[in-house]
């Protein structure tokens, strides 16, 4: 049987802190799955680090820059102006669901010139069902561009943030006309029940991000290498981690942060004095790698749906110290495979991290229970399988039952 095949939508595709939604697209093409790549934006070469995002984004297709042919944006709309009360219903959809304010109503039209070019694509490439990532902008195209093709489209729901505005995003709307949601953990999805109907519930599922274990090797982790993946972003919570380091007396006692955001400058001024390195964006490759060479992956976030580079370190592992916020106790068990500590708490976490460098036992523990719970319930190969199975019942009317595989 010939495998539906797929659009995956974004706002930006691909983007270095994004490789999850890389994977799960490659995991599904190696199930069998044709996956053709959308992002409304073009991503800045600042995200194109490695082999892997400048392969995708050669292939992307980009919503905007197709937007800004006079031509091609007015054929989209004449063609789907040939069903007329299709077309209106979708405007009136775009109307109805648009933000406050005159600005929220022209963004949402704008939205609306965007999903004609893109559903016109999707319908020339004999796409079978649109996914998006992230449920924000992007999946107000989306919405529209199902709503103008008929096209059904579902959607990954990660947070936290689009928890913050809820109303603004309309994810009630865009839950109740998608054809399933994927929701990264059952804290997510209890999110999401908060905002949407009853009746749709039955349609929310749990299918987590993942990655490939064989991708990483553990090795043995003897020394004070600690690391930090992440944007550089006041969400993470780094300040809390340089405040930290100063009350940690380990000789070889280093931090290596990976990544970029607008927080960089002021970090680096705070870091000052502190055995700290900011070494930019990397590659997958190369945060691979990075894991191997570390001793303890630390996460101090303030808010987090289920943090893909946590599963990568316990795959490499590598015991870890995060926060214990949203999603993140559904993989990391406090004191299985790493500690979870209250967030924003410069003590609780220079205690958590002094008690993992100064137990070998326990980080070799630690180290083994996180490779494990990867192995078993995070594993990209597995929740590619699930999702499929989702993506097949829903085109032929038999969805499975139950929120998780």
């Amino acid at each position: 049987m010939t495998l539906t095949k797929l659009a995956y939508l974004t706002g930006e595709y691909p983007r270095a802190s994004d490789t999850f939604i890389q994977r799960e697209v490659a995991a599904l093409r190696a199930i069998g799955h044709e996956v053709l790549t959308c992002s409304i934006r073009t991503t800045g070469a600042e995200h194109l680090v490695g082999p892997e995002q400048r392969a995708e984004h050669a292939s992307t297709f980009k919503v905007l820059d197709a937007c800004k042919s006079p031509l091609r944006l007015t054929r989209a709309h004449i063609r789907w102006l040939r069903t007329p009360g299709r077309y209106l219903r979708a405007l009136a959809l775009a109307w109805r669901t648009a933000p406050k304010g005159i600005k929220g109503r022209l963004f949402n039209l704008i939205y609306f010139l965007e999903a004609g070019v893109l559903a016109a694509h999707l319908s020339d490439k004999g796409v079978q069902h649109l996914h998006n990532h992230i449920a924000k902008a992007s999946c107000t195209v989306a919405m529209l561009a199902s709503a103008l093709s008929g096209i059904p489209y579902s959607f990954t729901i990660h947070g936290p943030d689009i928890f913050f505005e809820p109303h603004h995003w309309r994810i009630d709307e865009k839950a109740a006309r998608a054809s399933f949601v994927a929701c990264i953990s059952d804290f997510c999805r209890s999110q999401l029940m908060s905002f949407a109907a009853q009746q749709h519930w039955n349609r929310f599922h749990v299918v987590h991000c993942g990655v490939d274990p064989d991708r990483y090797t553990p090795s043995q982790h003897g020394g004070a290498e600690l690391l930090f993946v992440g944007r550089l972003a006041g969400v993470k919570g780094v300040p809390v981690l340089l405040d930290a380091l100063r009350g940690l007396d380990f000789r070889d006692l280093r931090l290596t942060l990976i990544g970029d955001g607008p927080d960089r400058a002021l970090l680096e001024a705070q870091a000052k004095g502190l055995p700290v390195d900011f070494v930019g964006y990397k590659s997958q490759a190369e945060v691979a790698e990075a894991l191997a060479k570390a001793d303890v992956f630390v996460l101090p976030s303030f808010a987090e749906g289920v943090p893909v580079v946590l599963m990568e370190a316990m795959a490499s592992g590598l015991p870890v110290v995060a926060t214990r916020i949203a999603g993140v106790p559904e993989l990391v068990v406090h004191e299985m495979s790493g500690l979870l500590v209250p967030p924003g708490d410069v003590i609780g976490l220079r205690s958590a991290i002094k008690t993992v460098l100064d137990n070998p036992d326990i980080r070799r523990e630690m180290g083994v229970a996180g490779r494990e719970t990867v192995e078993a319930d995070f594993n990209i190969g597995s929740e590619a399988r699930w999702l499929s199975t989702l993506f097949e019942g829903y085109r032929l009317g038999c969805p499975p039952l139950g929120k998780r595989l």
